[in-house]
């Protein structure tokens, strides 16, 4: 089982860890544990509204596609670790993998709340 680790732009929001397993997606992991990322698109990679900055783990997720980093091109603030947590599906299951995610503020993105 794998960890993934949230933290967040908006420094009003606490750090928060989570288990993961094989095909888990970090959008739907978010949502199953309370933790807020717009995902307009319903998480079919047509749009940037889940744009995340992975700041380790990324060899144990899903390779990023063309399509994604079109959309990644869209979002705020692009960086070189820039991915949709829509996208990011755990491909390894390892006790001592942890995957760290920070979250953009969410209040820079026009979307809906979930």
């Amino acid at each position: 089982m794998a960890i993934v680790k949230f933290t967040f732009e908006n420094k009003n929001i606490a750090p928060k860890e989570v288990k993961a397993t094989l095909g888990d997606n970090i959008s739907e992991l978010a949502d199953d544990n309370e933790i807020h990322i717009n995902h307009n698109c319903g998480r079919v990679c047509a749009c940037s509204t889940c744009h995340v900055y992975l700041l380790s783990g990324e060899d144990q997720l899903q390779e990023i596609s063309d399509r994604e980093e079109d959309f990644i091109d869209r979002a705020t603030n692009p960086r070189i670790n820039s991915r949709l947590a829509c996208q990011c599906v755990l491909t390894e299951d390892s006790i001592d993998l942890i995957i760290e995610v920070l979250v953009p503020d969410q209040s820079r993105i026009i979307g809906h709340e979930h």
